[in-house]
């Protein structure tokens, strides 16, 4: 691939408040790392700095222009169904992963995670949260809580209920993406910005949060807080959790390796290597103390959780009569069941 000028941009359709303010953006095919032709047509139009400009006549006149002088037919082909269909149209452009400075461009980047454009930790989230709005997602769309009131009075004046989903800066993924190859039972509990591999199921109560997610084959019963990653043909059962650094001030990057199991109810604070198994109901975080033991149940040492989180094939169990966190070795492997995971 050629060198690009760009980091990312997309064509967007904006969602305003009463104010005019943009809350919202749905980004229906974003791009990352496009070509430097394509890049040098964007830039020469809107400028070369990260910025968000409103799609009016003149400008999409000139941007289809500049982007057919390079042959870039096919985005001038969305850039047209687009204006034809929605006359709130912007163009984000990301020249430099600094964090996002405003909505457009937060949304761009969970776009781009949810795409499966980039994977988690790959971009600059840093204030996010300050830049997101806390909006109330409906049947209608997205609202601004000012404006929240009154259209719910318009809807019961007109004989009809403004159904309210949620209050929240993140919306469910799935009304903006449905990646290829996922099964999701309750898309409520996916954020815009998770990461799903093809192959991945989740389930009910599996729970995938913006930053974080899978990264192929997975059955996810439990919950993937923001930034956690979990490795291809892994299982985190019912009621599990895994520890995100949102809050609590955890600075440790949490992970699943391939081929694991975390069992139901159960729990990690510590990158968890290939081959591990967390036995149900048993929570190690990343200061536990755990008793390393060899093949034949002799101590080898005891040591904190993530001293020895490199170690692969591993269980981590409670000893039932001392009460002890064990860490022994682990022969058998993980196999995900094939009739849930091959028709997604």
């Amino acid at each position: 691939m050629s060198e690009s000028v760009l980091h990312s941009f997309g064509f967007g359709i904006v969602t305003r408040n009463s104010a005019g303010e943009i809350i919202e953006v749905y980004y229906p095919q974003p791009v990352m790392n496009p070509e430097s032709s394509l890049s040098a047509a964007l830039t020469s139009v809107c400028g070369p700095e990260n910025n968000t400009v409103e799609i009016n006549d003149v400008l999409h006149e000139e941007l289809a222009e500049a982007l057919l002088r390079t042959s870039e037919s096919s985005t001038v082909e969305f850039l047209n169904k687009l204006a034809e269909s929605s006359p709130a149209i912007i163009l984000c452009l990301i020249a430099t992963d600094y964090p996002p400075q405003s909505i457009s461009e937060a949304y761009l980047k969970l776009h781009l995670l949810s795409h499966r454009l980039c994977k988690p930790h790959s971009l600059n989230l840093d204030g996010l949260f300050g830049v997101l709005r806390n909006l109330a997602w409906t049947n209608e769309g997205a609202i601004d809580l000012n404006d929240l009131p009154a259209r719910q009075l318009s809807a019961r004046l007109a004989g009809n209920v403004l159904e309210v989903s949620s209050v929240d800066k993140f919306p469910k993924m799935t009304n903006y993406i449905v990646p290829r190859g996922v099964r999701i039972a309750h898309t409520a509990r996916v954020r815009l910005g998770a990461y799903l591999g093809e192959g991945t199921t989740i389930m009910h109560e599996g729970f995938v949060n913006f930053n974080a997610g899978t990264e192929g084959t997975a059955m996810i019963e439990g919950r993937i807080s923001a930034g956690v990653v979990v490795g291809d043909n892994s299982d985190l059962g019912g009621g599990s959790s895994t520890m995100g650094t949102l809050s609590g001030g955890g600075k440790e990057i949490i992970s699943v390796g391939k081929n694991c199991l975390v069992g139901a109810n159960a729990g990690i604070g510590f990158p968890l290597a290939d081959g591990c198994i967390v036995e149900a109901g048993l929570y190690v975080t990343a200061g536990t103390k755990v008793n390393l033991l060899d093949g034949v149940g002799t101590l080898i040492k005891t040591a904190k959780a993530k001293e020895i989180c490199q170690l692969t094939d591993r269980l981590y169990r409670r000893n039932s009569l001392s009460g002890t966190v064990e860490c022994v070795p682990l022969h058998a492997t993980i196999s995900l069941n094939d009739d849930l995971h091959s028709h997604n």
